[in-house]
This record gives C-alpha cells, sequence and structure tokens, in this order.
C-alpha cells in the first residue's frame, strides 16, 4: 500500500514558522560569511565585516578559567549567573555607571545578544512597536520581529554626531511602543550622546510610562576625545524600573569567544528573562563566568591601551577615506567602526560594467574585485554608508584603504 503525498508523488513535509517568514540573516555575519570562501579560494581577503578586538583576552581572565576548570568547577551553573560573578557585575555597575543593583535585579547570560533575545521575549506581544534608531546594530529589530514586533526607526543624521535628538524620538513613541533601544557609543556609526541629550531623551520617555528602556552600553570604554561616557539609568533614576542596561565583556576586555553578557534592571523584567533563558539555553560556561569576573574585577590598563589604539586607527582610516573622491566620513566619537559615505560613488559603473546602484552593491563589488570585506549601511536601516571596523591591525587597516580607494578609482 502507498500513500500518496500529492499530485507529483511527493511525500508532504512540516513547515517553518511563519515569524521567519522574509527574517533575513544577519548582514555581518553574511559579509564575513563571503569574505571566508574567497579566502578559502585563496584570494588575500582583507575582513573589516565583524566587530571583533585583535587585542588578546587579559591574562587574569584565562588564568582564572584554567584556575576553575581544575578546581572542578564544571557542573551545572545557575541559570541567572554564578554568585561570584554576579557580585562582580553588581561592582562593575556601582564602580563604573553609579548604578546598585541587588542580586535578584541581575542576569548572565550567553553574550549580549541573548539579553536582548530574553528581553524581547518576554515582553513583546504581536504589533507591539519597538523604536530602534537608525543606524543601528542589525540584531535588535531582527529579533523584535521574530515575536511580532514592529521596528520603528526615527533617523540620527550624521550632521548631530549620529546622535539621537529627542524631538525625532517623541515623533517616533506612540501609545503602541513596548520598547526604545538606545546604543551609544553607537554600533555602526560610532555616535556617541552627551549627558544633556540623554536628559531630553529621558524628558520625552516620561510622557510614555509604558515603554521598556534597553540601554546596551558594550562600547562604553571606547570613547574619544576626552568625552566621557554616561549611563542612561544614573541621569534618570526616576525610570530606573523600566530601565534595562545591558552590557558585557566582549569588547572591553577582547572576550568576543566566551560568550559572556549581562545587564541589571528591574526585578520583575529579570525574573521574566531568567525564565526565558531557563527554558531556552540555562546558564551560562562555568569557566567563562569566572574568566569575565576576573576580567570586570583586574586591572583596567588593557582597557586604555585598546581605546589609544582605537582612537589612533580611526584617525587614520578616517583621514585616508575622506582623500578619496566621492567617499565622505565623519569622524567616530567611539566604538571602533567608522561608517562613510558612498553617495558620490552611486551611479557609476565597475570596469566589467557592474552599475554601482545602493551601497550594497559597492560593498559586493569591493569584496569580488578589491577582497576587502564591509558591511553596506542598508543593513543598519541608514543608506549609502558602509561600516568598516577598525578593529583590525594597522598594516591591514592601511591596505584595506589603498584597496579602496583603488577601487572607487576604477569606477566610471
Amino acid at each position: 500500500m502507498t500513500v500518496s503525498g500529492g499530485t507529483n508523488g511527493a511525500q508532504p513535509r512540516p513547515g517553518l514558522a511563519a515569524r521567519l517568514d522574509g527574517l533575513p540573516a544577519s548582514a555581518t555575519i553574511e559579509m564575513a560569511r563571503r569574505a571566508r570562501e574567497l579566502l578559502a579560494a585563496g584570494h588575500k581577503v582583507i575582513s573589516l565585516a565583524l566587530g571583533e578586538p585583535d587585542f588578546p583576552t587579559p591574562p587574569a581572565a584565562i588564568e582564572a578559567a584554567h584556575a576553575a576548570a581544575l578546581a572542578g568547577d564544571t557542573k551545572y551553573p545557575p541559570v541567572d549567573g554564578t554568585p561570584a560573578l554576579k557580585a562582580a557585575v553588581a561592582r562593575k555597575f556601582a564602580r563604573e555607571n553609579g548604578l546598585d543593583y541587588a542580586p535578584d535585579e541581575l542576569i548572565v547570560s550567553n553574550g549580549g545578544k541573548q539579553i536582548i533575545f530574553n528581553a524581547f521575549m518576554a515582553t513583546i506581544d504581536p504589533g507591539d512597536e519597538v523604536v530602534v534608531p537608525a543606524p543601528y546594530w542589525v540584531s535588535y529589530p531582527l529579533i523584535a520581529r521574530m515575536f511580532g514586533g514592529v521596528p520603528v526607526h526615527p533617523v540620527c543624521d550624521e550632521s548631530d554626531g549620529f546622535s539621537l535628538r529627542a524631538d525625532r524620538l517623541a515623533q517616533a513613541l506612540t501609545p503602541r511602543t513596548k520598547w526604545l533601544v538606545l546604543n551609544f557609543p553607537n554600533n555602526p556609526s560610532g555616535g556617541v550622546c552627551t549627558e544633556e541629550e540623554l536628559r531630553a531623551i529621558a524628558s520625552a520617555l516620561r510622557d510614555f510610562p509604558n515603554v521598556w528602556i534597553l540601554s546596551d552600553e558594550i562600547y562604553e570604554h571606547l570613547v574619544f576625545d576626552n568625552r566621557r561616557f554616561t549611563s542612561f539609568a544614573s541621569v534618570a533614576p526616576d525610570l530606573r524600573d523600566r530601565i534595562l542596561t545591558m552590557n558585557g565583556v566582549a569588547k572591553a576586555y577582547a572576550m568576543t569567544g566566551w560568550r559572556v553578557g549581562y545587564a541589571g534592571g528591574p526585578r520583575d523584567l529579570i525574573a521574566a528573562m531568567r525564565t526565558v533563558q531557563g527554558n531556552a539555553t540555562s546558564g551560562v560556561c562555568t569557566v567563562a563566568q569566572a574568566a569575565a569576573a576576573a576580567a570586570l574585577d583586574g586591572p583596567e590598563d588593557l582597557i586604555g591601551v585598546m581605546r589609544a589604539t582605537y582612537a589612533k586607527r580611526r584617525q587614520a582610516v578616517v583621514e585616508a577615506l575622506r582623500a578619496i573622491p566621492g567617499i565622505t566620513c565623519a569622524m567616530p566619537s567611539g566604538a571602533f567602526y567608522a561608517y562613510p559615505g558612498v553617495e558620490g560613488c552611486l551611479g557609476k559603473t565597475t570596469p566589467d560594467g557592474q552599475v554601482i546602484a545602493t551601497d550594497a552593491d559597492f560593498a559586493l563589488a569591493l569584496l569580488d574585485r578589491a577582497h576587502v570585506a564591509t558591511v553596506p549601511g542598508s543593513a543598519f536601516g541608514l543608506s549609502p554608508y558602509l561600516r568598516l571596523s577598525c578593529a583590525t591591525g594597522d598594516a591591514e587597516l592601511e591596505e584595506a584603504c589603498r584597496r579602496i580607494a583603488g577601487f572607487v578609482a576604477s569606477l566610471r
């Protein structure tokens, strides 16, 4: 006996969830994948696509992980973080940000991305609006859409240093708004909000008491030109019961592969996020948590070295890009990216006849012909730009800028 699966005889298959319809892969990860393919084919590719520090993890963190493993600290951890790491996180928030959190107001997750995922899954219902100022890190709106959220994107203009203006935020907030995402210093633009600008943003939010605020402060230590970083919760203590302050060890301590993010926030939200995480991944690797605690409590000299190095690199990269006809580039105030504009190159044609109509066309042609991997601004919600990571060696950055100049010079 045979069972027909349809008119063509094929067996029916289970389907995928509708929530994934039209949800693209992360553009940063996709460009890095394409770069690896070219590299595997024998091409000398310079990848500026991923924001990954080129510094080693601090020795104290590695030694702490080794000691934890030798001591047998290899069992299931608490879902929301080990007591030792949560205590280190509490000390960090108090010492550096003037924020006091009790243990049940803290959570440790598998990288910062899981913090966002937990928070959005715990709060977003279909149709809820999530205000994500553009340009934005690619994952914020994608995660919101997974849960039926509707991203709304007020623009942070280059003329404003890519900072968020309170009047533009006010225009984006509605009774349907569930979250506002703040990310300053910003990925991809390097924009930084001043304390005065943050106070104006807080003022706009006071008219919308049902809005949660996610302050992603992962780049807090990377601010330049004698600027001072200010944590959003510290300028708006009256909004504390709806602010989730997120951070991690990936950028400041060159620990991207250890996958440790953390956040402080109101007890009810943290409890809901703990429930989500407990049914998804449970706790974070114990030896990674030991390493993170050592990094947070350890010497900060590495941070100063990294910050000085990135400041020097961004100066050299921006100057090199500004010297290329058709390219403009604002000087980033923080993070380790450059966000050059390529509008002057649009409409031109490559030597083999490809028309550069968009920044995505530019990025793909640059990778295919000059073997420099970047990410188009369209992935971050603001075109026509490119994001270049300056967390790369000086010689590679210099060579990448030479290749970009040669590619642009070849356009007609």
